[in-house]
């Protein structure tokens, strides 16, 4: 049977992230892609206008429709909006027998807040010791642990702050540093500094989204947490340098990237 894969994540309308990018990621990799919808937003490449997010008994309804007929290989998270959100995927999520990758999503592209202040605890609480994988970005991390990353030498001190926090494996994404896109993969015993040409293009738009949900494809095709790592690494690097102008402003990495190649 194909390998199933769900996004537990918002919508965003204009395409380029969210469950949007999620499923077209699935796509990309031969699995299966199922959603969880957490919240809607208005959306488009200028920023996010508006957000209202699900109530807690519909996303738990969502979640075990799918799991409890369909079944799946991997679980994928992204913009979970409120702590009641944060506490209610964390449990089904914990739940259920399949590696889970989290990605502790706070803003946006734009720098639109996309999860409460108040939510923050329950991600350190709940959400992130139930992760097989945890993808920070950098503005994540500080918000998080409080660690400001401003070089290449900062990423095992930040890794070491979220693993703290009882994820099986964290990746530290340095993208928003100068030179190299590097990132550090790391369970606390086993390194590995994954590196990437950087390209100019601005259309940057759902890199998160995509990078954990290659992630979770690949696990649910059998891979390792070190392999499915730097598969979807390889994978959102070509989505980067085949991002697209899209509106007026930021456009989005392009998910079919292969395809046309």
């Amino acid at each position: 049977m194909i390998p199933r894969v769900l996004t537990v994540a918002g919508s965003d309308s204009g395409g380029g992230a969210g469950i949007q990018a999620d499923l077209k990621t699935m796509l990309a990799h031969g699995v299966h892609g199922m959603s969880v919808l957490t919240a809607v937003t208005a959306q488009n490449s200028l920023g996010v206008q508006g957000a209202w997010e699900l109530p807690a008994a519909a996303v738990r309804a969502q979640y075990r429709s799918v799991v409890d007929d369909i079944g799946v290989q991997a679980v994928k998270t992204g913009m979970l909006a409120s702590a009641e959100l944060v506490e209610t995927v964390a449990d089904l999520i914990s739940g259920t027998d399949a590696p889970a990758v989290v990605d502790p999503v706070g803003v946006s592209k734009h720098g639109d807040a996309l999860l409460a202040a108040s939510a923050l605890d329950a991600v350190r609480t709940r959400l992130l010791p139930a992760a097989t994988v945890a993808t920070p970005n950098l503005d994540e991390v500080a918000h998080l642990t409080g660690i400001r990353v401003e070089s290449e030498a900062d990423l095992r001190r930040a890794a070491a702050a979220v693993l703290a926090y009882g994820p099986r494996w964290v990746l530290i994404k340095g993208g928003h540093l100068p030179g190299d896109a590097v990132d550090l993969l790391t369970d606390g015993c086993e390194e590995h500094l994954l590196r990437a040409p950087r390209h100019d293009n601005r259309h940057t738009h759902g890199t998160g989204c995509t990078l954990a949900s290659a992630i979770a494809c690949g696990l649910a095709l059998g891979k390792s947490v070190p392999e499915a790592v730097t598969a979807a690494k390889e994978y959102v690097t070509g989505a980067i340098a085949a991002g697209f102008a899209l509106g007026a402003g930021i456009g989005p990495v392009d998910h079919g990237w292969r395809f046309r190649n």
